[in-house]
């Protein structure tokens, strides 16, 4: 006999009574060391259903579903009397046990049994349900139910949010408000979050008063509410939250704070919070996109530095981003070196490889390395991105024939719908070959299809190839619909005033610099970007990263 059954036995001979004691030693044994959950409900005392309960929620908190969904099937065919807490857990495990169908019969079995009108029952089902993908069968059992506490209805905020729908998160909020329901700071983090998909800021707003006047914890909602205000481009007020909370900071937080510096092009920023904590994936994830975006070589560099000497380079997510720093930097032979030394490369390894070559000009590369994906990548399949990445290679390098035959290629074998990103390419690269009629045939079809409209994107991939190729009546008509969808972008301006200025209607040109200046719309200058010296001349940013690394 085990050291760890025999502690159980000589205990609950001891206390035969003392139920409570002996299923905190059950828990405690069981978190800390693995013990045969057959020995165990040998040992557990009296056939105490409370004590096999705890034991089964003790597995699903160390993850061990399979050994909680088997402990169950022991219980049940010993004929042990289950109730609602034993089910509890055993849903929980069949939430992410791979065969739905241990779920639906759980769930037959307590209709059966006569616990299905059990509140904390149902909120589980809930969840069972919209993990498997089944929705409409989690809103059903939502909608059957009686009374409803605030995990319930949590827990329905939280599935629609899971599923992409912000709308129908905020209306279940709204319900809430209607039936009385306190909210607990788990309603408001989720309510934040819906709003900052939906960049509803005024809504937004609303539940931060709400946060003040209920007197919440405002540690625990500063990361929504960041999250919140960096998403909606108010960084002033993100960084306004994160600079009451003073000593009050963890690295969630500050994570937080920094990809919103990165989406809100606060590079400088990310850089100093960085210096002030511990490094972590995460963080060195957001800062090489802030590397990215800014073209920043060297700053780059001291990250990957940081991210090898903590042994982080295992992580594929930093790994990707190391190599797409590189990759926008130019330095695409170091991007390679670094996609070579990824040992489980993933889609994001693959589409970033690929369109680094193509960006750089080397379609053939690019190609090449999207067939080497095919055949080597296991368990790996493009994605609508990775169409992009390979449409784009083609254009950028000219490559029309392989372009035809990789849009029908995604579509015939990988089932990948076009969206309107993938037509702007694909129209690109005929109108520069000259194709203009093949154009407004891929147009047509797009429009015939009707699954996808027609995007500013597409209408100025058409009206570029009607410059290309002197076609000056369709090329007005793009030229209309695109400033019917963004009337004051620069780009625009510039891309109507190069067409009239290729087919010679110069006075065309000199009207919509006067409207360009009557609106108050200016053309962004064009810039570069060199290193000077060696390295960042910001020694403010360079040295935070020194400082930060080691």
């Amino acid at each position: 006999m085990s050291l760890y059954r025999l502690s159980i036995r000589n205990f609950t001979a001891k206390r035969p009574h003392n139920c409570i004691s002996s299923i905190a030693m059950i828990i405690a044994l069981n978190r800390n060391v693995h013990i045969n959950h057959h020995h165990l409900f040998d040992e557990t005392p009296h056939g105490d259903i409370s004590s096999l309960n705890s034991l089964l929620s003790s597995y699903i908190h160390n993850r061990e579903t399979y050994a909680s969904w088997n402990l169950f099937l022991h219980m049940h065919r010993t004929r042990c009397d289950l109730n609602s807490y034993t089910f509890t857990p055993v849903l929980k495990a069949c939430s992410v046990l791979p065969n739905p169908i241990r779920g639906l019969q759980v769930h037959g079995l307590i209709i059966k049994m006569g616990l299905d009108s059990e509140t904390i029952v149902k909120t589980v089902l809930i969840d069972m349900y919209s993990n498997y993908g089944q929705l409409g069968d989690s809103i059903r059992v939502f909608d059957e139910m009686g009374f409803k506490d605030v995990v319930t209805w949590n827990a329905m905020l939280s599935n629609f949010l899971d599923h992409g729908l912000p709308m129908k998160a905020l209306g279940i909020f709204e319900e809430m408000t209607t039936e009385r329901v306190e909210f607990s700071e788990f309603t408001l983090c989720s309510v934040l979050t819906a709003c900052s998909s939906l960049k509803a800021y005024r809504q937004g707003k609303q539940v931060h008063a709400l946060v003040i006047v209920m007197g919440r914890d405002l540690v625990v909602l500063s990361t929504a509410l960041i999250d919140f205000y960096s998403n909606c481009g108010y960084f002033d007020d993100a960084l306004k939250i994160y600079n009451k909370l003073l000593w009050r900071k963890d690295d969630i937080m500050c994570n937080s704070l920094i990809s919103g510096c990165v989406r809100n092009q606060k590079y400088d920023v990310a850089m100093s919070i960085m210096s002030t904590m511990k490094p972590n994936t995460i963080a060195l994830t957001s800062a090489l996109s802030a590397c990215s975006e800014n073209s920043d070589l060297w700053i780059g560099k001291q990250i990957h530095g940081v991210g090898i000497r903590q042994e982080f380079t295992s992580d594929i997510q930093l790994c990707n981003a190391i190599l797409n720093m590189y990759a926008k930097c130019g330095k695409i032979l170091t991007a390679r070196v670094v996609f070579e030394g990824i040992p489980r490369k993933d889609v994001v390894s693959w589409t970033s490889m690929i369109d680094a070559y193509g960006t750089h000009g080397h379609g053939v590369a690019a190609l090449e390395g999207f067939e080497m994906m095919r055949k080597e990548g296991k368990g790996v399949f493009p994605n609508s991105v990775t169409f992009l990445a390979v449409l784009s290679a083609c254009g950028h390098s000219g490559m029309v024939e392989q372009g035809r035959n990789y849009f029908a290629l995604f579509q015939e074998k990988y089932g990948i719908d076009p969206c309107p990103e993938h037509y702007a390419c694909v129209i690109d690269i005929l109108g520069r070959a000259g194709l203009i009629e093949e154009v407004w045939c891929l147009y047509n079809d797009m429009v015939k299809n009707g699954s996808t409209k027609p995007t500013a994107a597409v209408w100025a991939a058409i009206l570029n190839a009607c410059r290309i190729n002197q076609d000056f009546v369709r090329g007005e008509f793009a030229a209309k619909h695109l400033f019917e969808l963004e009337p004051n972008k620069p780009g625009n301006y510039v891309a109507l005033s190069n067409f009239y200025a290729a087919i010679g209607n110069w006075d065309s040109v000199d009207n919509l610099r006067s409207s360009m200046k009557s609106k108050g719309i200016s053309k962004d200058s064009g810039t570069s970007w060199v290193t000077v010296a060696g390295g960042d001349g910001d020694l403010k940013t360079s040295s935070a990263c020194y400082k930060w690394g080691n």
